[in-house]
């Protein structure tokens, strides 16, 4: 490829859509983004190499600041309401004219080309316009990055706009406060400002692949992580964070296909990124031995504090934030799958932290269980004894990950019950949360006796044994699991008081059935169908 006809190419493009900036840096090397971060004082390196930053006012999503365009478009397929802020398309086309000349007029702009979808068949191919080299590293990491010979006839079906210090005024450009992730689906941009944090990029592109791919070509888009075995079998895992995700799919007995967004079609599972974006608060070799050894040349490191007087990361200081990330290429994993697409999902698992020790650790969940529960996104926390707060708390994530929803959630649902019958799918929840009680009477589950559940069930181990239904939730739990202790199976007979198991599970049960109230008008009977009994 000739350099120069390239960047020739490239500038063309930027001032069709309004860029009038020659000073580009395009499409350059880690190395290169690392080196220009260092001599801007923007980041420092840590004893092994990895660049940290610091991302500034915002150290994580700003969810109440993104908006969708409300036009023809989207006035009749976007679910509005809860995440989905509008925003009508005159404010838009201002704000970004505004954001293109601030980027216009500045010293010098990366722009980096890549693209979105492992399978082929469904590639998206994004342009980033970045204010700063480190933003442009992130990019790099987490998109997938074309081939030499893919850039030559390279054309973006979206553009990515980011100026972490550009500020809107909220008086006159339609929006909350200064910082704004918007996206437009009839532009096709993405518009962001305001804010530093890296991860509005990549939940960006996700939100739009969230109503692209299920509305337009039928195929699921998944918040989920998901591996492949050696005989090609692949597990999907959803969960919220805490719930073991991350620690429950990176299995070295499997290869991982990604961690975080995955499209399931006809035939195949699909990662949708080129990189993985992992919290790091309270990392250790032991515990994240992948993630922790990942964290060298080439990673981009978020928010963290040195140890005293060392360039050594203090995993465990929050000073700065809990949302602590490093983002690295999938290459960085020695299991990866390569590419990061596998065949049709044999076992998918939702895998809940229940705090109140209701749920059972492993069970066997319908379609119409699977639908409901999928679109409920359970998981209970504790909030921590810092604030003096010891009581379990209820959260639920519509389909794991709500505020990326662009649909409504029983449309995402319908389609996973489709694909579950259509396939014969085994659905599985499991709870690596608390035993015998809840939080501050029962026990943490053993993390090796969830490995051995989850393994029982990616070996067909359990697919012959005797269940008996909940009572209460109506999941199906086994008598028996190879390597599991019998006795914790039924959390009920893990409990020393019975009666005050039916009394939580009776409470948790009302939890559910409230936060499915504002779905319910978007689902079909057999889900509803499907609710806790509230004795």
């Amino acid at each position: 490829m000739e350099v120069t006809s390239k960047v020739d190419a490239v500038l063309k493009g930027l001032k069709r859509i309004g860029v009038r900036n020659e000073a580009i840096n395009y499409q350059l090397a880690p190395d290169e983004l690392v080196e220009q971060t260092l001599l801007r004082g923007e980041g420092v390196l840590n004893d092994t190499g990895a660049l940290c930053i610091n991302t500034g006012t915002f150290t994580g999503r700003s969810p109440k600041d993104k908006f969708i365009v409300k036009d023809e478009r989207t006035e009749k397929t976007v679910d509005w309401g809860g995440f989905n802020n509008p925003i009508d398309e005159h404010h838009f086309i201002k704000l970004k004219n505004k954001l293109l000349t601030f980027l216009s007029h500045r010293e010098t702009i990366w722009v980096r080309d890549a693209y979105a979808c492992a399978d082929s068949n469904h590639k998206l191919n994004i342009r980033v316009i970045n204010e700063d080299p480190w933003s442009n590293l992130f990019c790099y990491n987490m998109f997938l990055r074309p081939q030499e010979e893919e850039l030559e006839d390279f054309v973006p079906d979206w553009h990515i706009i980011q100026a972490p210090s550009f500020l809107a005024d909220p008086a006159i450009d339609g929006i909350r406060q200064n910082n704004f992730s918007i996206v437009s689906f009839t532009h096709k941009i993405i518009l962001i400002g305001g804010t530093g944090y890296t991860g509005e990029m990549k939940k960006g592109i996700f939100t739009i692949l969230n109503y692209i791919l299920p509305h337009e070509k039928n195929i699921l888009s998944m918040h989920c992580s998901a591996n492949i075995g050696n005989d090609g079998d692949v597990a999907v895992f959803f969960g919220l964070s805490g719930t073991g995700k991350t620690t429950l799919s990176a299995d070295p007995e499997r290869k991982l296909i990604g961690d975080d967004e995955h499209g399931w079609t006809d035939n195949s599972v699909f990662n949708f990124e080129g990189g993985c974006y992992a919290k790091c608060i309270d990392l250790s070799e032991e515990k994240e031995p992948e993630i922790f050894h990942a964290i060298r040349p080439g990673a981009l490191v978020e928010n963290i504090v040195f140890k005293e007087g060392t360039s050594t990361i203090d995993f465990t200081n929050k000073s700065i934030t809990e949302n602590t990330r490093v983002s690295y290429p999938l290459s960085f994993i020695s299991n990866a799958a390569e590419p990061s697409i596998g065949g049709l999902p044999k076992n998918i698992f939702f895998l809940t932290c229940d705090a109140y020790g209701v749920l059972p650790p492993i069970s066997k969940l319908s379609p119409e269980l699977a639908m409901y529960q999928f679109i409920s996104g359970y998981t209970a926390k504790v909030a921590g004894t810092e604030a003096g707060v010891t009581e379990p708390k209820a959260t639920f994530s519509a389909c794991f990950g709500a505020p990326f929803l662009p649909l409504h959630p029983g449309f995402y649902a319908e389609m996973l019950g489709k694909k579950i019958r259509e396939h014969k799918v085994n659905v599985w929840m499991v709870n690596t949360g608390w035993s015998g009680g809840g939080y501050g009477v029962g026990k943490r589950m053993k993390l090796s006796y969830t490995r051995a559940m989850i393994t029982a069930a990616l070996n067909g181990e359990l697919d012959n044994l005797e269940y008996e239904a909940h009572p209460v939730f109506g999941m199906e739990v086994p008598a028996t699991c190879p390597n599991v202790p019998s006795e914790i199976l039924d959390p009920k007979n893990t409990w020393v008081d019975k009666s005050a198991y039916d009394a939580v599970a009776k409470d948790l049960a009302s939890q559910f059935v409230g936060n499915f109230d504002k779905y319910a008008a978007g689902v079909s009977a057999e889900i509803i169908a499907a609710a806790p009994k509230v004795l």
